[in-house]
């Protein structure tokens, strides 16, 4: 019986269409994702872009009103959104079913140009997977983002070879690095790259054109996301944003290097062991591209001081096809009846998932509705008890402003770690010099009637001491505890 159902499921893979696995990407991804689309938020950074996309579709240029540390390209994405659908969790939710199984689709393609669609396809379902199974993942991150534009960008390099493509790639390259900077490093070497190659084989007009092209188009989408600043004579706003921020953010948040050791380890040993197995034909332009990709990221990685786990989107794509190239070449593996194995791994694998569509239908049969989170039920509560929003603070659940129609009360507050990041104050002229001084600003001048935070959790991270010292103790003499709903409190000013 189970080798049946196995049996019919299967694709033939010979008559396999990209459109057909298109398809099969898209609704895995959709199925995986799906139950996160009535979440409030899922990682604090996707609830800052959404707070910034929406005060760029109500006419504010990122960084002019509220501030974060990204490019703009990354909240443009989220604007794009917002203006045609409006305030919805499903419609952004879905962008990142799309983007997901696109950047899957373009791991398939590439791994298809060196392997087979068989292989090619696997690779594409553990890329979703790779995507979305592990906490934040299963939000649009900017990550995600980033490589919806990188993974076509690297497909047309290695496909194709006329100047109008790679022009084309350089655009792809350009939103890329104007969503995650740190791709900039990898979008240079492999600029360099096929620079070297070409002239290596003698082809100079190749490799004059194809790098104009290159790099104009780069510089083409780069110049654009700076134009609008320029019109309104603010260009050191984006530079400052944009660049100098960014690298004083490397520099001020570095971690060990101790820290970045067992991911290198284990890509070198990777390519070691391939290498000396000859599971991988370094002399192949495919491969080579793919290998400078990788380590070119791990290199922007460690230039930026620090690698997170959502850090790692970036990674996969590129690294998940070098490994399936390896795994369909192992002999041993071609002879295990593995059919059988892999149903009950994508059966199993999911189980994020599985756990979420439990919460989401007990959520509905306990409240009445699929959506769920403090940053839904806390603004609700707000709304129904007439509490005031014209003065509000959310130093938790932030997504919060969204729903009220607020805005947070000075910049640093976009992102309630940010009030601790003092080292970024002098990018978007904030008169205050250290996180205590931005938090007595905003608590003691600004005076936010309501204050919400995570309950029983430090309001920042527990290394700002002398921040969460101060914070605490005044809520505790200024505020009362308004109402505690769920994992959240809600305090108001003492009048």
């Amino acid at each position: 019986m189970l080798d049946r159902v196995i049996k019919r499921l299967t694709p033939d893979y010979d008559n396999l269409k990209y459109r057909t696995i298109f398809g099969i990407l898209f609704l895995v991804s959709l199925f995986v994702r799906l139950p996160f689309f009535f979440r409030d938020y899922i990682d604090r950074d996707e609830s800052t872009f959404i707070l910034m996309a929406q005060s760029w579709v109500d006419g504010n240029l990122p960084y002019t009103e509220l501030w974060d540390l990204k490019p703009p390209v990354n909240f443009l994405f989220f604007a794009v959104i917002i203006y045609i659908f409006g305030k919805s969790f499903i419609a952004i939710r879905f962008a990142g079913v799309l983007i997901v199984a696109s950047t899957a689709f373009f791991s398939s393609k590439i791994a298809a140009i060196t392997s087979t669609k068989k292989v090619a396809l696997w690779i594409g379902i553990v890329c979703v997977a790779l995507q979305s199974m592990i906490g934040s993942l299963q939000g649009v991150m900017s990550e995600h983002v980033c490589m919806f534009f990188f993974m076509p960008a690297l497909y047309l390099l290695i496909k194709k070879r006329k100047w109008h493509q790679f022009a084309l790639a350089g655009i792809l390259m350009g939103l890329a690095v104007m969503t995650k900077l740190n791709v900039a490093y990898t979008v240079l070497i492999l600029g360099l790259y096929f620079i070297f190659s070409l002239l290596k084989n003698k082809q100079y007009l190749a490799a004059f054109s194809n790098s104009i092209a290159y790099g104009l188009g780069i510089l083409l989408v780069i110049f654009m996301t700076f134009l609008p600043y320029y019109d309104q004579s603010i260009g050191d706003t984006w530079w400052n944003s944009v660049v100098l921020a960014s690298l004083e953010y490397a520099g001020a948040r570095r971690q060990s290097i101790v820290s970045f050791l067992p991911i290198i380890l284990l890509i070198v040993t990777f390519f070691y062991f391939t290498w000396k197995k000859k599971l991988l034909d370094y002399n192949n332009v495919s491969v080579q591209i793919l290998a400078i990709t990788l380590l070119s990221i791990l290199f922007s990685f460690f230039k930026g001081g620090r690698i997170n786990g959502h850090y790692l989107i970036q990674l996969h794509p590129v690294l998940i096809v070098l490994i399936g190239i390896v795994i369909s070449k192992i002999s041993f593996v071609q002879k295990i009846n593995y059919q059988r194995y892999i149903f009950f791994i994508l059966l199993l694998l999911p189980m994020e998932a599985y756990l979420e569509y439990v919460n989401v239908i007990k959520h509905k049969a306990d409240r009445g509705s699929f959506f769920n989170g403090e940053g839904i039920t806390v603004p609700k509560y707000i709304d129904d008890n007439n509490i005031s929003t014209d003065n509000i603070l959310f130093l938790g659940y932030h997504i919060g402003y969204w729903q009220l129609n607020a805005k947070p009360p000075t910049k640093a507050a976009t992102h309630p770690s940010n009030i601790c990041r003092s080292e970024l104050f002098p990018f978007y002229d904030n008169l205050r010099e250290t996180g205590v001084e931005e938090i007595t600003y905003i608590i003691e001048e600004l005076q936010p009637k309501t204050v919400v935070i995570r309950k029983n959790r430090s309001i920042f991270d527990p290394k700002f001491k002398d921040e969460n010292t101060y914070i605490k103790a005044y809520l505790d003499n200024h505020y009362s505890l308004e109402a505690t709903v769920d994992k959240a409190e809600i305090y108001t000013h003492l009048k």
